[in-house]
């Protein structure tokens, strides 16, 4: 492949830059492009887009957070944490010089940066792995100015009315 591979990141404060990134990667992989789908928080709180984005050909799926980081009953140490997304990003650093995938999506990867526990220069030295041929798209809540600049797209989501503030919690197959 001799086409210049893209660095596309999904931001925002609405729903929907996961299901985004999930949805490139099954346009790629529909292509016949080879996909990495790394996690970086999300552990193993159920997700639907994992599931079927597993059950793909050309698709992989590395689960490598612990959890959300101090929400939804969270009690492991920052440590912990720390530690998954240092590893995630030593995962993805080799997952894109490895040149195995066309697509590498780094789904909550400037989440990791919202709690603390990469900080934007770790990110950016992801970014900077990417070899020119590889597109690499990043999920996660607040804009970052070094990596929108170092981005070829970003689209942002914004939330403009959330069933949670009427009470209304995640539902299985709509959120996750």
């Amino acid at each position: 492949m001799n086409q210049k591979g893209l660095t596309l990141i999904y931001i925002g404060d609405g729903k929907g830059k996961t299901s985004a990134a999930a949805g490139l990667a099954i346009r790629a992989a529909g292509t016949g492009f080879k996909v990495l789908f790394l996690q970086f928080v999300k552990g193993d709180w159920p997700s639907g887009e994992r599931k079927i984005l597993a059950s793909l050909p050309n698709v992989e799926v590395k689960l490598m957070g612990r959890g959300f980081v101090g929400i939804l009953g969270d009690r492991k140490p920052i440590e912990e944490h720390i530690k998954a997304a240092k590893n995630a990003m030593k995962e993805s650093i080799k997952a894109l010089k490895s040149k195995k995938y066309d697509l590498v999506v780094l789904d909550e990867a400037i989440s990791a940066i919202e709690s603390k526990l990469l900080s934007t220069d770790d990110v950016l030295k992801i970014i900077k792995s990417k070899p020119k041929s590889v597109h690499l798209c990043l999920t996660g809540h607040k804009r970052i100015k070094k990596l929108i600049e170092a981005a070829d797209l970003v689209t942002e989501m914004r939330m403009i009315k959330h069933p949670y503030y009427k009470g209304i919690l995640a539902q299985r197959g709509i959120d996750f």
